[in-house]
């Protein structure tokens, strides 16, 4: 992925919080028949420092575990917010006209060695933490165990475990940081206008990134 450093994310902290509040990544391999993606929810655990590794199950029809490169990294494409952003909110556009729209949006690729986990009990509680996670706060929780144990215990039997200890973590935080002041705060008071949920998330990290920037002088 092309990143210029002003688009650079290299915190730790701020790209897991990325991928824990967007799961659902598109896992890229190397397979005998090319490159294949599958888009797959994640659970991100913290070991081993300084990233962390990726876990997540598919069925066992899905031939992804076992055609895939062992020799090559597996990238996992965790996608944020993301907006286009309009030149007509630049004040810069009124003084000279020279600007042209763009796309704003936060990536986090991670890339890593996959493995495959063809184990029952790993199974079970990975489901277990992947339901909690998502089901955490609502009114009536639904737990793995609410189903009946024989049900489940087929379920199990019809997907596979994948891990990937990740290796590298790339972030891109694309918000304007290339703009002038002037420029980024039209670019929060456009997509405040705009009023949509991506909208208000890229405000947001506009925001953010211009303090950011404050703070770096």
């Amino acid at each position: 992925m092309y990143v210029p450093q002003h688009f650079q994310e290299t915190d730790v902290g701020v790209l897991h919080r990325l991928i824990r509040a967007h799961p659902l990544g598109s896992l890229v391999t190397l397979t005998t028949h090319g490159l294949e993606a599958n888009h797959i929810p994640f659970l991100l655990g913290a070991e081993p420092p300084p990233f962390g590794t990726l876990q997540c199950h598919v069925a066992r029809a899905n031939p992804l575990w076992r055609d895939f490169s062992r020799d090559a990294e597996a990238l996992v494409i965790f996608q944020g917010p993301d907006t286009y952003v309009s030149p007509s909110w630049y004040p810069s556009k009124r003084e000279h006209g020279k600007v042209v729209p763009t796309w704003n949006y936060a990536v986090v690729h991670g890339y890593g060695h996959m493995r495959v986990i063809d184990d029952p009990v790993w199974i079970r509680a990975h489901l277990e933490r992947l339901v909690a996670q998502h089901e955490a706060g609502r009114p009536l929780p639904w737990k793995v165990t609410d189903a009946p144990g024989e049900y489940i215990d087929t379920m199990v039997g019809v997907i596979v475990g994948l891990e990937i200890p990740i290796g590298r973590l790339v972030g891109k935080w694309k918000a304007s940081q290339n703009r002038s002041p002037q420029d980024r705060e039209g670019v929060v008071e456009g997509l405040t206008r705009e009023g949509t949920e991506p909208a208000r998330a890229m405000a947001d990290l506009v925001r953010q990134a211009r303090i950011a920037g404050h703070e770096n002088k």
